[in-house]
């Protein structure tokens, strides 16, 4: 099962605030052991939404509007890419990543290609499976 965790953004994430050298040896050695375990597919931090954009779409129109956004609990500050056999093997191994001080992340299951039954023809899966080939991806 592949799962997305979502790492929600704070005061000091979307002030720029950046993580001290022994947090991000602590995260690049949790990061580690995710990849030596098969675990991780990706992982990535985030720029503040001061650096960011949002699209709205309505009406077949497209509003654009520019960060910063205000702080709410939708806000992200980062993420990683995860395969594990279940949800409780994700939440155990993110209950050793190095975070503390009120961090909070989140945890959301990828859809898998037989999660969409029949609305998803050979001819869709055919053309996804090609497209995720050329990204590189499983």
């Amino acid at each position: 099962m592949k799962f997305m965790v979502i790492v929600k953004a704070n005061r000091d994430t979307e002030a720029g605030v950046m993580p001290s050298t022994e947090l991000l040896a602590a995260m690049g050695k949790f990061n580690e052991e995710m990849v030596k375990a098969g675990v991780m597919q990706a992982g990535e931090g985030l720029h503040p939404t001061s650096k960011g954009a949002r699209v709205k779409y309505a009406g077949g129109q497209s509003m654009v509007s520019r960060g910063p956004f205000g702080l709410s609990s939708d806000l992200v500050a980062g993420f990683w890419l995860i395969e594990t056999k279940s949800l409780d093997e994700a939440i155990d191994w993110m209950k050793r990543a190095p975070f503390d001080g009120g961090s909070e992340i989140e945890i959301r299951q990828v859809f898998a290609a037989e999660d969409f039954g029949e609305a998803l023809t050979p001819e869709l899966r055919e053309r996804g499976e090609r497209l995720r080939a050329q990204v590189g991806r499983k």
